[in-house]
């Protein structure tokens, strides 16, 4: 049994509106394996990336991190100072977000964007060493060398994702955070972007939170999969046990509204309705008000999230037998 890289327990991220308080994310409890892929799917809005953002202890304001623990690696890292923290993003934990165009500086090279990403934490590292470091990483990336002192516009939208997985590899990270890595991509980047990070991973030995909409993407990756749902953890299970037999009703529609290779039918499943107000959310279960086989006890108890098969967790009261 793998052991758990991060633990999450409780955790609430809320954000303050003129209209009120947004609880992004809602008491979510969930563990991620060391050297597994955890894949965390939903509908946008539901708390995916704030969820991912929480655990580098970057919300932004007005947002914040208003209760619950996240353990790295036996440390609470709600507990930390803003330097320890400081010393653990991009050596320890690091982050591939959505938009590497937007995410690298216009400004600097990408020589410039790894060396500064290797001495920041390692100073004793020379400028030449840390530039021999940042390309041979490249190399490994399938950039040559002498792309290095290019700056981001320079390069395609492929090649810098690539940069920005270089950064998130330049001091052997034990965790990856995906943000919608591959949103930004054509079809056959996003193919060669996926092939390389299932190659890295398992070279590496990487623990991976890939956040995405594309399920797609986390059938072909991940482990493990955690859906949510309107800023709580509906289902989590291994992802052949999710695909072949989703639990949650909001999973099963999920997973209808994905269209077919095998053109199975005429016409394309959709979800009906649309996610809850998170400042007044429904009562009972969230999905309730969109699900096809709600009864009366889940407008008005909220479901707890329970293991109803050995690995498989469910938030749902048809679940109860």
């Amino acid at each position: 049994m793998n052991k758990s890289l991060v633990q999450i327990r409780d955790l609430d991220v809320v954000y303050a509106t003129r209209a009120g308080e947004v609880r992004a994310v809602d008491g979510v409890t969930l563990d991620i394996s060391a050297g597994k892929v955890l894949g965390l799917v939903g509908e946008s809005g539901c708390g995916k990336s704030t969820l991912g953002t929480a655990l580098l202890r970057l919300v932004r304001h007005p947002g914040r991190i208003a209760g619950g623990e996240i353990w790295f690696d036996g440390r609470n890292l709600l507990a930390l100072s803003k330097e320890e923290m400081r010393e653990l993003r991009g050596a320890r934990i690091s982050m591939i977000f959505q938009d590497p165009m937007t995410s690298l500086n216009p400004l600097q090279r990408i020589s410039d964007h790894i060396v500064e990403t290797i001495r920041t934490h390692k100073p004793e590292v020379s400028t030449q060493e840390a530039r021999q470091q940042a390309a041979e990483l490249i190399d490994r990336l399938g950039i040559m060398a002498d792309r290095l002192d290019d700056y981001p516009h320079q390069l395609s939208g492929g090649m810098r994702q690539r940069v920005m997985i270089g950064l998130a590899l330049a001091l052997r990270a034990d965790l990856i955070i995906a943000d919608e890595a591959t949103t930004s991509l054509d079809v056959i980047v996003e193919a060669q972007f996926l092939d390389l990070l299932k190659e890295l991973q398992r070279d590496f030995g990487l623990t991976i939170l890939l956040i995405t909409h594309n399920i797609g993407v986390v059938a072909q990756l991940a482990d493990q999969v955690a859906v949510m749902y309107a800023a709580k953890l509906v289902e989590l299970a291994d992802v052949e046990q999710l695909f072949a037999d989703p639990l949650h009703p909001y999973t099963k529609a999920l997973l209808a509204s994905v269209p077919n290779i095998r053109l199975v039918g005429d016409t394309l499943k959709v979800m009906q309705g649309s996610p809850p107000d998170l400042i007044s959310p429904p009562s009972g279960c969230r999905f309730h008000p969109r699900c096809p086989y709600a009864f009366d006890r889940c407008a008005a108890e909220e479901p707890p999230l329970i293991e109803v098969q050995p690995g498989r967790w469910v938030a749902c009261w048809l679940q109860r037998g």
